[in-house]
């Protein structure tokens, strides 16, 4: 199957008065119709600024697309103009932010916004607007939708709000959802509500979903493939059956291995991640996890490793084996 959205060597800059921030470095993932591919990684490796990008919202300067591809149904978005990205953003791809609160204009009604994504793209009234507007709400769980559609950001729940960004992202039926860490400010029971709901939604209208997050117990529930990310790069991605099963990067096996387990009884303490995440602005030679990594051998010091096949599906950038402990 063709992929719906497809990012190829995509590098992202951003120049500060410190210096070049090196967001980006080379990330390629596909989204394909009816399945979620999930992005994880810990703050800063880069997955916001890889979607932010496909829906061409870096803002220029400081950020700056230096190399790569995005690719949408087959056209390369950023030949796109601007009037050109503004006929496609929103209509065929649309983004669920991280808090709503922020999000939503508060001097405007909940109803007035999310009718404005179809008034603009397909030229309907406002009285149509309203009514498909009253749809939506009612489709994402909004109790008495009718009467909450004057209401404001405000007069709704954290879980209400997020509901309604979400009313918004499909009020024209994108082919593409991107969900920007959608439930991290949302206590565990509305994540779990949202979670269902984004799940039941991909399956009914055939989206492709992008699924931002850090939390490895989301990616487990939701997605179809995984992309795991560390200081701009990619270097792991899998079916996520595969990943959890085989984790094959020293990142992601730490990451797993600092999950608290309910299935078993331990009483070993968490394990953790050594060090820090390395500073954008002047990366160090190498492969940026191996100061941290306790597999790293010499050559993980002097060269970053491409992101290749290791089996069926399943690409990891690492130069040692980390079942055998052997260099590949």
């Amino acid at each position: 199957m063709d992929p719906v959205l497809e990012l190829i060597n995509l590098v992202v800059h951003f120049h500060t008065q410190d210096g070049i921030v090196y967001a980006v470095n080379g990330v390629s993932y596909a989204a394909e119709a009816g399945k979620t591919l999930g992005i994880v990684g810990e703050s800063g490796c880069g997955k916001s600024v890889s979607v932010l990008s496909a829906m061409r919202l870096i803002p220029e300067p400081p950020g700056k697309i230096v190399a790569g591809e995005i690719f949408y149904q087959g056209q390369d978005l950023l030949k796109l103009d601007k009037a050109g990205m503004q006929d496609i953003r929103g209509k065929e791809m649309a983004m669920i932010f991280q808090d709503p609160m922020t999000s939503f204009n508060p001097v405007l009604t909940i109803g007035h916004q999310i009718s404005e994504s179809s008034i603009v793209h397909f030229g309907i009234g406002q009285k149509e607007a309203r009514q498909r507007s009253v749809e939506l709400l009612e489709l994402v769980g909004i109790p008495q939708a009718v009467d909450r559609f004057d209401d404001y950001p405000h007069q709704f729940s954290g879980g209400m709000r997020q509901r309604a960004m979400i009313a918004m992202a499909l009020s024209c039926n994108p082919s593409v959802l991107i969900a920007d860490e959608p439930t991290t400010a949302l206590d565990v029971t509305i994540q779990a509500q949202i979670v269902d709901l984004i799940k039941d939604l991909s399956e009914r209208f055939d989206m492709a979903i992008i699924w931002i997050t850090h939390d490895l117990g989301v990616i487990a529930e939701i997605a179809d493939r995984v992309v795991v990310m560390y200081a701009g790069y990619v270097v792991e991605e899998a079916d996520v059956f595969d990943l959890f099963e085989n984790p094959s990067h020293p990142y992601t096996l730490a990451l797993l291995k600092s999950l608290p387990r309910v299935d078993t009884y331990s009483s070993e303490k968490l394990a953790t991640i050594p060090g820090s995440p390395p500073d954008c602005l002047s990366l160090p030679p190498g492969c940026p996890f191996a100061p941290r990594c306790v597999y790293a051998v010499d050559q993980c010091r002097h060269e970053n490793p491409p992101l290749d096949q290791s089996s069926f599906e399943h690409q990891i950038a690492c130069w040692v084996d980390i079942t055998t402990g052997r260099e590949r």
